[in-house]
C-alpha cells in the first residue's frame, strides 16, 4: 500500500477527468480547479460539488448529495480509490486532462 501524498494528488487530479472502473461499469470525475468537482456514476448519477485535498486524499461535499474523504493508494497494477474504511471503490482506468467526459456542463 502506498498512499498519494498531497503533492501527488495535486498534479494528477486538478483539471483532469478520472476514469473508474467499478467492477465493469465506469464513473468520471472531474476535478475542474481546486475546487470545483463533477460527477458521473454507472447509474447515470450526476452530481456536483466542492472539493479540497488533505495530506493524503481528498474530501469532497456533493451538492443534494453525500460528503466523503478518499485516498488513492498505489497497488501492484493501478491505482484505488479507498473509502474511510480503506475499501477499495474503484479503479483508476485512465486520466485524461480537460473535461473529456463533459461534466461541467
Amino acid at each position: 500500500m502506498s498512499i498519494l501524498d498531497h503533492n501527488a494528488l495535486s498534479a494528477i487530479m486538478t483539471g483532469a477527468t478520472h476514469v473508474l472502473d467499478m467492477g465493469g461499469k465506469q464513473a468520471f470525475l472531474y476535478y475542474e480547479d481546486e475546487r470545483r468537482a463533477h460527477m458521473l456514476l454507472p447509474d447515470g448519477t450526476r452530481r456536483h460539488g466542492e472539493w479540497r485535498l488533505t495530506a493524503e486524499g481528498y474530501e469532497v461535499d456533493w451538492q443534494g448529495g453525500p460528503s466523503a474523504a478518499w485516498k488513492l493508494d498505489r497497488r501492484a497494477g493501478g491505482i484505488d480509490y479507498l473509502d474511510t474504511t480503506g475499501t477499495a471503490r474503484g479503479r483508476l482506468a485512465r486520466i485524461e486532462f480537460g473535461d473529456s467526459a463533459g461534466l461541467a456542463a
